[in-house]
């Protein structure tokens, strides 16, 4: 049976999504060919030429990709999307989902790994202790180099919006598909600069492997959005972490600073 119908939306996507993994950002198509009108092919055969004619050489045509959030994305279409959300194991012992909390025009976002035990009770991303001292450090940082920041000015998220059993990490496939929440959430918000806390958020907004020590205090990119990598809270509550304690205020000096001066 010949295909005449257009792909599937759902698939097209897909592809979409392969390609812009792949650092492709642009792709090209053929400039229509003057003629009668073509035959429809089946899927499962290649296009082929006349016998003893070539192909018409290609005229390759620019067409940036479409974006893969949908047009006119808010916080609020993303909450309704995920819904009672059962699309990966993590959702069989969570309490409550922990989408996001903060101000959604913030220029700046912070994104965690996952919930834990007081996150996952309260539906709000890092309130336990390791978000209290989140929010000293943001607040207490502000003050010292004199910016009026306070905790309730930015936005803070996660890459996954379920708590992970015992806190263990986060898996390669959990963080594939909590990871269209997350890139949803960061498109719509288009904040000027992201900061990523730990190893787990680090390697899902940059891509890098190498651990978060390697990567701590340097610009990386994440749709053009420059991404500034720093040691997770809870790391820093380790009383053996005095030295990553006053590493992570350096690096969020530059982050409020390029931000806010």
């Amino acid at each position: 049976m010949p295909y005449t119908q257009p792909m599937d939306a759902e698939l097209l996507r897909q592809y979409l999504e392969f390609y812009q993994d792949l650092g492709i950002k642009t792709l090209y198509r053929r400039e229509a060919v003057a003629g009668p009108a073509p035959i429809p092919i089946p899927m499962d055969l290649p296009p082929l030429a006349p016998v003893g004619q070539a192909l018409p050489p290609a005229n390759p045509v620019p067409m940036d990709l479409p974006p893969l959030a949908p047009t006119g994305d808010t916080l609020l279409k993303i909450v309704e999307d995920i819904g009672d959300c059962h699309r990966c194991r993590l959702s069989e012992g969570r309490n409550k989902i922990v989408f996001g909390v903060g101000n959604p025009q913030s220029p700046l976002v912070f994104v965690g790994e996952g919930p834990g035990a007081d996150e996952d009770a309260q539906g709000i991303p890092f309130v336990g202790r390791a978000g209290q001292l989140l929010t000293q450090m943001i607040e207490g940082t502000a003050k010292k180099e004199g910016i009026e920041l306070l905790r309730k000015d930015i936005y803070i998220c996660n890459v996954v919006k379920c708590r992970p059993p015992e806190n263990r990490n986060p898996e390669p496939d959990e963080m594939e598909i909590c990871g269209q929440f997350l890139h949803r959430q960061l498109l719509a918000i288009r904040p000027k600069v992201i900061c990523a806390l730990g190893g787990v958020a680090a390697r899902a907004l940059t891509g890098h492997k190498e651990g978060v020590t390697k990567m701590r205090g340097k610009w990386f990119q994440w749709q053009e959005i420059p991404v500034m990598v720093t040691y997770h809270p809870s790391y820093l509550l380790r009383q053996y972490n005095q030295e990553a304690k006053r590493e992570a205020w350096e690096d969020l000096k530059k982050v409020l600073h390029y931000v806010y001066d």
